[in-house]
């Protein structure tokens, strides 16, 4: 008697990843057009936390428009956008908290990542047509948006969560990369 022996599947380290095209639903109107104007983890710095931040808004395109009923109802959004303009990214990064030791890109917020796409949460000061205006943007001028989802404290937020190599870090310390 002859057994059967299964199918067997040889891609084992062949690189065929699949890949996913997504079309932008809007993008950012930003007072930031350069990157090094632009601040980092923004809802820390003391610009956002004593209610100076810059305003901006998010465009939609119109045939988004009806997605944003009832969205004024929250506080905050994410967003989710393409760092369109970086390219390049190393698997080893030197962080601006830390900038004598390298870290796994995995472990950093940078933005130079194999699949760039960014988040941002954002506060939410209207919502009118197609356009949602917010506080606390880090990102620049121009940006495509990819989605935007609703902000939920519960969910969302983990206050006793840990920060790996950042734990004991003061939250507003001077970024090592910003110029002065």
């Amino acid at each position: 008697m002859r057994r059967s022996i299964p199918e067997q599947d040889h891609t084992t380290g062949r690189d065929e990843r699949p890949s996913f095209s997504f079309t932008p639903i809007g993008v950012v109107r930003s007072p930031y057009t350069e990157r090094f104007g632009t601040p980092r983890q923004p809802t820390i710095t003391t610009q956002v936390k004593e209610d100076r931040a810059l305003p901006g808004r998010i465009e939609l395109l119109p045939e988004f428009a009806g997605g944003l009923a009832d969205l004024a109802e929250f506080e905050r959004i994410w967003c989710v956008f393409v760092f369109h303009l970086n390219q390049g990214y190393g698997l080893k990064v030197r962080s601006p908290r830390d900038p004598g030791r390298s870290v796994g890109l995995f472990s950093t917020r940078a933005p130079h990542r194999p699949c760039p796409i960014g988040l941002s949460c954002l506060r939410v000061t209207a919502v009118e047509a197609s356009q949602i205006h917010v506080l606390g943007l880090d990102i620049l001028d121009g940006t495509p948006v990819l989605d935007i989802k609703p902000y939920v404290p519960y969910a969302d937020a983990f206050p006793e969560a840990r920060a790996g190599w950042l734990e004991g870090r003061v939250q507003d310390e001077p970024d090592a990369f910003r110029p002065r």
